[in-house]
């Protein structure tokens, strides 16, 4: 009897002690490339890109065909990511807008709970254009400010050697900027997973946003490429070696099994590469088409997700906080509503055939509706005019149906205009019991800052500078 008592106790012990040292809750990271279009992934079959790490990753979780960047530029998105709201909501009309502080973030309510927060790499939500520069401290819209514990960052894109932002504190890095941001999260990791907390990372790449920067190593591979090409292959070539190495590095913490990695990509892929970069798809970035917002995207969860496989279920980075909400059991308040997503996470473990509620985009008046197989868009909402396409029999958008599939046009016209009104009492601050704490602010262009003027001399003679006043 002593023996079994004795057996049991060390059963009880041992399992207590592995969940003591293992959170209840997922380690949950968030990975997002920068331009990186639908097409632009070894999975996809692209001619020319070889991405294994990716590939594996995809082959080892659940693929989407059909996942939504939540506007076809940068800033938007990721206000989508971080409220689960469209972007017109929050403020974030275009890139280089600023997140409005009322805001409520995922990596806020993941913080009241428990969790140690951190965020590297491009931040782009606080109303800076312009080349990837450092964020003072004092910015009222740093990472810090909405949630995150710690922070090495920069306000928009950045490639090699970049000056970054560690917690408003200012440092010059040596080293590409996929590998720079995914080895400080390992650190992070590491430095973290012993104390019992589970943990929130958001690794925002720089790449491959223009201008394009690579090592001649990693240009080899594209030699028969212009050199322009080269460099933005080869920069998506080093976010997959970087994608491989944080895949590896939490296999040997011991922590991939019960951490949640979603990757995707901030909005559709660039025009300069051809129709490769979106897949064959219809448009690029900044326009509401296909190939404007479908992009890649992949989530593996071993502990959750036990086999793998590819969806059609449509989704989008909307949905990222609701369905991370329903896994960690967030109340409905750590939210703003009204909210635009949905949680996903009963895809996790069963292939859903029709989502039922519609996913809305709203971007500089160009506008969609996307209802499962049904999409109707506009080009430019304040004329009324629309396009329907059903992406089941024509994912290329080519055959427009508005004149023929009059029941649904009409339907689909009717919602998207009722949310397009609800959208509009979010802009005036009706989300918000005090209305609207200060007007939207105006994007401001780095260099005319007091604050940065000690360091525009040196930041001026760096190629991103260039870029950077192309797109003032």
């Amino acid at each position: 009897m002593k023996k079994i008592i004795l057996f049991l106790s060390l059963i009880i012990g041992f399992t207590f002690g592995i969940s003591a040292r293992q959170p209840a809750k997922p380690n949950i990271i968030l990975v997002m490339t920068d331009d990186q279009g639908w097409g632009q992934t070894g999975y996809q079959n692209h001619p020319i890109l070889k991405t294994p790490n990716m590939d594996a990753m995809a082959a080892n979780g659940l693929r989407f065909n059909r996942f939504y960047a939540g506007a076809p530029v940068c800033s938007p998105t990721r206000a989508s990511v971080l409220t689960g709201r469209s972007n017109d909501r929050t403020g974030v009309y275009s890139h280089g807008y600023a997140l409005r502080n009322q805001e409520k973030t995922i990596a806020q309510a993941l913080k009241q709970i428990g969790y140690k927060t951190a965020h590297f790499g491009k931040w782009h939500l606080n109303g800076h254009r312009g080349p990837g520069v450092p964020i003072l401290k004092e910015d009222p819209r740093t990472p810090g400010k909405f949630g995150f514990d710690e922070w090495l960052s920069v306000s928009n894109f950045f490639d090699i050697d970049p000056v970054m932002s560690r917690n408003g504190v200012f440092e010059e890095i040596k080293g590409e900027s996929s590998h720079i941001i995914v080895n400080e999260a390992i650190r992070f990791m590491e430095r973290e997973k012993d104390n019992n907390q589970p943990l929130f990372i958001v690794i925002w790449y720089g790449s491959p946003h223009a201008p394009w920067r690579a090592k001649d190593q990693d240009k080899m591979n594209f030699t028969q490429l212009e050199e322009i090409a080269r460099n933005h292959y080869a920069e998506i070539v080093n976010v997959d070696k970087s994608i491989g190495n944080l895949r590896e590095s939490l296999r040997k913490m011991n922590l991939d099994k019960n951490t949640l990695v979603w990757f995707n990509s901030d909005n559709g892929g660039l025009r300069n590469f051809g129709s490769e970069t979106v897949g064959g798809l219809r448009g690029f970035k900044g326009n509401i088409y296909e190939g404007g917002i479908r992009v890649p995207a992949i989530i593996e969860w071993p502990a959750s997700i036990k086999i793998s496989r590819i969806t059609n279920y449509p989704a989008s980075t909307m949905d990222i906080f609701p369905t991370i909400a329903e896994i960690v059991g967030l109340p409905k308040s750590s939210m703003i509503s009204p909210i635009d997503g949905k949680s996903i996470k009963k895809l996790f473990d069963s292939d859903l055939k029709s989502r039922d509620k519609a996913i809305p985009f709203r971007h500089e008046n160009k506008a969609a509706l996307i209802d499962n197989q049904y999409k109707l868009l506009s080009l430019d909402i304040t004329k009324g005019e629309f396009e329907l396409y059903n992406l089941d029999i024509d994912p290329n958008e080519t055959n427009n149906l508005i004149d023929i599939e009059t029941k649904i046009a009409k339907k689909m016209i009717t919602a998207f205009n009722n949310w397009n009104e609800s959208v509009e009492s979010s802009i005036k601050g009706n989300d918000f019991s005090n209305g609207l704490e200060s007007p939207d602010p105006e994007r401001v262009f780095w260099n005319t800052l007091p604050q940065y003027q000690p360091y525009f001399k040196e930041w001026k003679k760096r190629p991103e500078y260039e870029n950077a006043l192309k797109s003032k």
